[in-house]
C-alpha cells in the first residue's frame, strides 16, 4: 500500500533571516518542500518580536501551499541557539539575538498553531537534512561541519541526532586550537581564548588577514583577494582549513562518522581560495585522525539551502520525545 503524504509546517529561524515552509514527507522517497516564506529576523526588538515574526512567516508559509492534502501532522522549527529539544525551550545564545535564552518556542507554535511542535538547535537540523536526504543518505552516520558566521556541527546516527544532556552537542568551534601563532590568544564568541572558531570561523579569517596587514571586512573579500594573487590572504584560507581539518580529525576519533559533509560560506568559496581551503582541510584531517578512521569520506554538503527545514520537518515526526 503506498505510503500517505504528511505535511510538516518547517520553520528555520536564525539571527538575521528567517524561513517557513511546508514539507511533504512520504516513506522513502524525497521530500516536497513547498514555497519558502521568508523575513528577516528582528533580533534587536527582543525575543518576543522574534518569535511574532517567525508566527507570520509561519501563517504565510501556510498560505502559500494550495490547501490541498492532509492538514499539518506537526510542526518542526531549527532555531539559533542551544535548544532544550525536550521542552522546546531555547537555553543559551550569543548576542545576535538579546534575550533568547528562556524562549519556549514550542510553547508558543503549539499555542498559534494547535499541533505538536518539536524545537532544535539550527545546526542539528541542517545535520538532520543533510543525513536524511542529501550525503548521508545511505549511511548509518553522518557529521556536519558547519562553516560560515560560527562553526557549529552535528552528528547523525540511524536518522537521529545526539543532541547531549543540554542540546549543545557539536560544538566543534569551540575546541581548542594551536598552531598559528598568536592563534591561542584570540577570543572566541563565546568569550574563551584559543577556541578554532576564533580564528577559522568567516569572520575569524576576515579578522585574521587583516592582522595579518590586509584589511579585509568579510570571508568573501578574503577570497576574491586569494583569487586575485594575494598570496596573503591566500594563506590565511590555508591556516583555518588546515585548523578546521584538525578539528575535523579529531571528531573522527571520537564518533567515527561514516562520511563527513561540509557546509557553510567558507565551504563554499569559489576559485583557487575554495580549492586551497578544501585541500588544507583534508591535509588537517589526515594530520589528527587515526588511520582506521583517516579514509573516512570528506565531501560538501548536498541537501540544499534549506537542509534545515527539511530536518527540522523529518525532527517533528520522528524525534522519541515528541508529544501532543
Amino acid at each position: 500500500m503506498p505510503a500517505e503524504l504528511t505535511r510538516v509546517l518547517a520553520v528555520d529561524l536564525g539571527g538575521t533571516k528567517i524561513n517557513a515552509a511546508v514539507v511533504g514527507l512520504k516513506g522513502e522517497g524525497a521530500p516536497h518542500l513547498g514555497p519558502v516564506a521568508t523575513a528577516p529576523t528582528p533580533a534587536r526588538e527582543g525575543a518576543n518580536a522574534v518569535v511574532a515574526a517567525a508566527v507570520n512567516v509561519a501563517h504565510e508559509a501556510l498560505q502559500g501551499t494550495d490547501g490541498d492534502g492532509p492538514p499539518l501532522a506537526a510542526i518542526g522549527i531549527a532555531s539559533a541557539g542551544v535548544i532544550d529539544s525536550a521542552r522546546g525551550v531555547v537555553t543559551a545564545a550569543t548576542d545576535a539575538l538579546p534575550g533568547w535564552p528562556g524562549t519556549d518556542l514550542s510553547g508558543a507554535f503549539h499555542t498559534e498553531f494547535e499541533v505538536r511542535t518539536r524545537a532544535l538547535n539550527d545546526v542539528h537540523a541542517h545535520g538532520l537534512g543533510e543525513a536524511m536526504f542529501g550525503a548521508g543518505q545511505g549511511c548509518n552516520s553522518l557529521l556536519l561541519v558547519a562553516v560560515g558566521t560560527g562553526i557549529g556541527g552535528a552528528f547523525i546516527t540511524r536518522g537521529q541526532v545526539l543532541t547531549g544532556s543540554r542540546g549543545a552537542a557539536g560544538h566543534i568551534g569551540h575546541v581548542r586550537t594551536a598552531g598559528v601563532p598568536g592563534v591561542e590568544d584570540l577570543v572566541c564568541s563565546c568569550g574563551r581564548r584559543g577556541h578554532l572558531e576564533g580564528f577559522a570561523s568567516g569572520p575569524g579569517i576576515a579578522a585574521e588577514l587583516t592582522r595579518r596587514g590586509t584589511p579585509a571586512a568579510s570571508t568573501r573579500e578574503v577570497a576574491d583577494l586569494a583569487n586575485n594573487g594575494s598570496r596573503i590572504a591566500l594563506g590565511t584560507l590555508i591556516d583555518a582549513g588546515r585548523l578546521t581539518g584538525r578539528a575535523i580529525g579529531d571528531q573522527l576519533n571520537i564518533v567515527d562518522p561514516q562520511v563527513v559533509a561540509v557546509t557553510g560560506g567558507v565551504a563554499s568559496a569559489s576559485g583557487v581560495a575554495g580549492e586551497e581551503w578544501w585541500a588544507a582541510l583534508r591535509e588537517g584531517v589526515h594530520e589528527s585522525a587515526m588511520d582506521a578512521v583517516g579514509n573516512t569520506p570528506i565531501v560538501p554538503a548536498s541537501a540544499g539551502n534549506h537542509a534545515a527545514l527539511l530536518g527540522a520537518a523529518h525532527f517533528a515526526l520522528t524525534d522519541p520525545a515528541t508529544e501532543g
